[in-house]
C-alpha cells in the first residue's frame, strides 16, 4: 500500500497536470482521499461545484476499471473529449455509437485498456453488456443524479434502484454516489443503499450567495410582457428561459424574436442536428437566449449564464434548485426568477396523475404474472400496452416486486440476434478446433440466411441444440470481439424467477396500487412546495435551504423579499365546478365505451391531455377532444368520470 505522502503527491501532481488547477474546491478533496482509502462515498454538491473531478483524479490512480453510470449523454461527450485529450483512454457506451465504434470500445474493455467508461443506467439491460463487465476488474463505480435511487427523490427511476445490488454483483470496490440535489430523506437512502459512513458524507451546502434570487407571482396573461421588460431591462448576457411544453418553447421564442430578442427554442422534439446546433450556438454565446423545456441544461458545462427564468414553475423545489443552480457558476452575480402563474398548476399536476395505472390494470397485469411458470420472461412493452401502463412503471412495479422478494430477476435477453459475418464462414470456422469450429457451424445453421443477415432466434436455438443460452451468446460475442462478426440484437425481454408466490393476488394488487398513489401525492406535495414558496413573505433562499437540510443564521439578504422589492398575492384562481357543457361531453364519451377509455382514470387522463399506451394505440391523443379540459383539475375531472361511467 502506498504510504500517505506519497498518495498526496501524486494527486496534487495529477490536479496540475492532468487538470489543471492549484487546488481543490470545496469538499473535492475529502471525497478524493475518501475513494482513494477505499470508501464508497456520496458528494452532494451545487450544480457547477466539480463533482466529476472527484472521480477522474482518483481513476487515474486506481489499478482497475472506473466506470460511470450517468443519464447525460451530453455530459458523457464533454468529459471524454477532455480526458482523451489529456491523454487517459475513456470511452462510452451508448447507442449513438458506429459498429466500428461500439468494436473499438468493446476489444478495449476486453484488453483492459480503459480508465473510464461511461454509460447510462438502461445499460444494465444488456446481457451482452453485463457478461462482458463481469471479466473486468471494478475499482469505482460513479452513480450521477444519484437521487434517483430514492423514492423520496424528485426524479425516482428504478433503473437506478437496481443498483446497488449490481455493484456488489459485479464486486465493485467503492462507488461514489453525486447529485446536487438531495434532501435529508434522500440522501439517507443513498447511504443506506450503498453501506456509506458518515465520515463518507460530504455535503458542501446549497447556499449560493452570488445568485439574486427573485419569485414574482403573475397572471397568465402578464408573464410575456413581464419577460420581455425584464430581458429588456436588464444588462445583457447568456440566458435560459424554462418552459414545461414543447408548444410553450416554440411559442415564446417567435414572441421573443418579434420583439427583437434573438431567442431559439429547445426541447427534445427537435432533430438532434439542430438540437446540438442551439446548444453550441449558445455555449459559445456570452449573450445568447434560449427558450428551453428542461431537456436543456443537463450536463451544459457553461460557467457564464447570467439569468435563468422559469416562465413556467419547476416540478418541485429540487428541480427549481438544480435549474437555477445553472446560473453564476462563474462566481459573478447572477439573477433567476420565477414568473409564478397559479394557471400552471393544473397542467403540471396534470403530469403528475398520468403516470399513476388504475386499480383494474394493476390487477390484470398481476394475474398475468401469476399464471406463469416459476421461470419465465416478459416483454414490457407488450405488457404496457395490453394493460394500458406507461414503460416506465411497468419496470417499477417489477421492481417493486424484487424488492419484496416475490420475484429475482434472472437477467435481460433478446429473443432475437443478427450477425453479418466480416469474413468467410470458412475462415471463421477453421480458427477453432474441430469440436469448437462444429458448435460454430450448428450456431450458423439455426440462422436464417438473408442478403446481409443472418438471423437467430436464440431461444429457438436453445431447444434445437440441447446447448445453454449462456454458451450460444458467449460465443457470438467472442466473434463480435475477434472481428468476425458484426452484431444486433432485438426483442428485448426480461426474465424473471418467482421466490414465493403470493396468497392473496389482488391485495397484492391493491399494494402496488397504493404504492404508485403515494408517489403520486409525494409528487402533489413538491408541486405545493413550489407554490408556498411563491406565496411566502419571508427569505425565499431561507425557505429553500431549510427544505434541503440547510439552515442560515439569518436571512439572505439577496432576495426579492429581503430586497423589499417584491410581495405574494394570490396565487391561484379558485376553481369552480365543471360546467354543464364539460359535464355533457364528458357523459357523450361514456357512453361510446370506448375500450381504451373503460376507466375513470383513462377517461380523465383522456380530458386532461395525459397520454397513455392505450389512447396512443386507439390514435386518441389525435381527436379534438383529446386534452379539451387541460386547465381543469385532474381530481374534478376523475370525479365526473367516475359518476359519468
Amino acid at each position: 500500500m502506498m504510504k500517505q505522502q506519497t498518495v498526496t503527491n501524486e494527486v496534487e501532481n495529477h490536479l496540475r497536470s492532468v487538470f489543471g488547477h492549484e487546488t481543490f474546491r470545496p469538499g473535492q478533496q475529502q471525497v478524493v482521499e475518501r475513494i482513494l482509502a477505499g470508501d464508497s462515498a456520496l458528494a452532494v454538491f451545487p450544480t457547477g461545484g466539480g463533482k466529476s473531478l472527484c472521480y477522474q483524479l482518483p481513476a487515474l490512480m486506481l489499478e482497475g476499471m472506473t466506470l460511470v453510470v450517468s443519464p447525460l449523454i451530453a455530459l458523457m461527450k464533454d468529459q471524454i473529449d477532455f480526458l482523451v485529450g489529456k491523454g487517459v483512454k475513456a470511452a462510452r457506451m451508448d447507442s449513438s455509437l458506429s459498429a466500428d465504434e461500439s468494436r473499438q470500445v468493446w476489444d478495449d474493455l476486453w484488453q483492459g485498456r480503459l480508465k473510464l467508461l461511461y454509460v447510462a443506467p438502461e445499460r444494465f439491460a444488456s446481457e451482452r453488456f453485463l457478461q462482458r463487465l463481469r471479466r473486468v476488474k471494478l475499482s469505482l463505480m460513479v452513480i450521477d443524479e444519484a437521487h434517483c435511487i430514492s423514492e423520496w427523490g424528485h426524479n425516482f427511476r428504478p433503473d437506478y434502484m437496481k443498483l446497488a445490488d449490481m455493484s456488489r454483483e459485479l464486486q465493485v470496490e467503492r462507488v461514489l454516489c453525486l447529485t446536487a440535489t438531495a434532501t435529508p430523506a434522500v440522501a439517507s437512502d443513498i447511504r443506506k443503499a450503498f453501506a456509506i459512513s458518515d465520515e463518507a458524507y460530504v455535503n458542501t451546502g446549497f447556499h449560493r450567495p452570488n445568485l439574486t434570487m427573485y419569485v414574482t407571482p403573475c397572471r397568465e396573461n402578464e408573464r410575456d410582457a413581464l419577460l420581455l421588460e425584464r430581458l429588456k431591462s436588464r444588462s445583457r448576457g447568456a440566458t435560459i428561459v424554462y418552459v414545461t411544453l414543447q408548444k410553450t418553447a416554440m411559442e415564446v421564442a417567435a414572441f421573443l424574436k418579434a420583439a427583437g430578442i434573438p431567442a431559439k427554442a429547445y426541447h427534445a422534439g427537435l432533430a438532434s442536428e439542430l438540437r446540438h446546433e442551439i446548444q453550441d450556438g449558445f455555449m459559445s454565446d456570452p449573450e445568447g437566449v434560449v427558450v428551453a423545456t428542461i431537456a436543456f441544461g443537463m450536463g451544459i458545462d457553461k460557467a457564464d449564464i447570467r439569468y435563468v427564468y422559469h416562465l413556467n414553475p419547476p416540478k418541485s423545489l429540487e428541480n427549481y434548485m438544480q435549474e437555477t443552480g445553472r446560473a453564476g457558476r462563474d462566481g459573478k452575480p447572477s439573477t433567476c426568477e420565477l414568473l409564478f402563474c397559479g394557471e400552471d398548476v393544473a397542467t403540471l399536476e396534470n403530469f403528475s396523475y398520468g403516470d399513476t395505472p388504475s386499480l383494474p390494470s394493476v390487477e390484470g397485469l398481476v394475474r398475468e404474472l401469476m399464471a406463469e411458470g416459476d421461470r419465465f420472461d416478459v416483454s414490457m412493452y407488450t405488457l404496457s400496452s395490453v394493460h394500458d401502463i406507461r414503460l416506465l412503471v411497468i419496470s417499477t412495479m417489477l421492481t417493486y416486486l424484487e424488492l419484496d422478494g416475490i420475484l429475482v430477476s434472472t437477467g435481460p435477453l433478446y429473443n432475437e440476434y443478427k450477425f453479418q459475418p466480416m469474413h468467410s464462414t470458412a475462415e471463421i470456422f477453421k480458427k477453432f478446433d474441430v469440436q469448437r469450429a462444429a458448435f460454430l457451424k450448428n450456431i450458423f445453421n439455426q440462422a436464417r440466411k438473408g442478403s446481409i443477415w443472418y438471423t437467430l432466434d436464440i431461444g429457438q436455438a436453445v431447444m434445437n441444440l440441447g446447448e445453454s443460452r449462456e454458451r450460444i451468446v458467449a460465443a457470438l460475442n467472442y466473434l463480435e470481439e475477434q472481428g468476425d462478426l458484426t452484431l444486433k440484437v432485438a426483442g428485448l425481454r426480461h426474465g424473471y424467477r418467482f421466490l414465493k408466490r403470493p396468497e392473496d393476488p389482488l391485495a397484492l394488487a391493491k399494494t402496488l396500487h397504493d404504492r404508485f398513489r403515494e408517489s403520486e401525492a409525494r409528487d402533489i406535495a413538491r408541486i405545493r412546495e413550489v407554490m408556498a414558496l411563491a406565496a411566502t413573505p419571508s427569505c425565499i433562499v431561507r425557505k429553500v435551504l431549510s427544505y434541503f437540510g440547510e439552515e442560515l443564521t439569518g436571512d439572505c439578504g439577496h432576495c426579492d423579499r429581503c430586497l423589499g422589492i417584491a410581495q405574494p398575492r394570490e396565487l391561484r384562481r379558485q376553481e369552480n365546478g365543471l360546467t354543464e357543457a364539460e359535464m355533457r361531453l364528458i357523459q357523450e364519451w361514456a357512453s361510446r365505451k370506448q375500450p381504451a377509455l373503460r376507466e375513470p382514470r383513462q377517461l380523465a387522463r383522456f380530458f386532461c391531455g395525459i397520454t397513455s399506451p392505450a389512447t396512443t394505440k386507439a390514435k386518441l391523443t389525435r381527436d379534438p377532444d383529446f386534452g379539451r379540459l387541460a386547465h381543469r383539475g385532474f381530481a374534478a375531472v376523475a370525479r365526473a368520470a367516475a359518476a359519468c361511467l
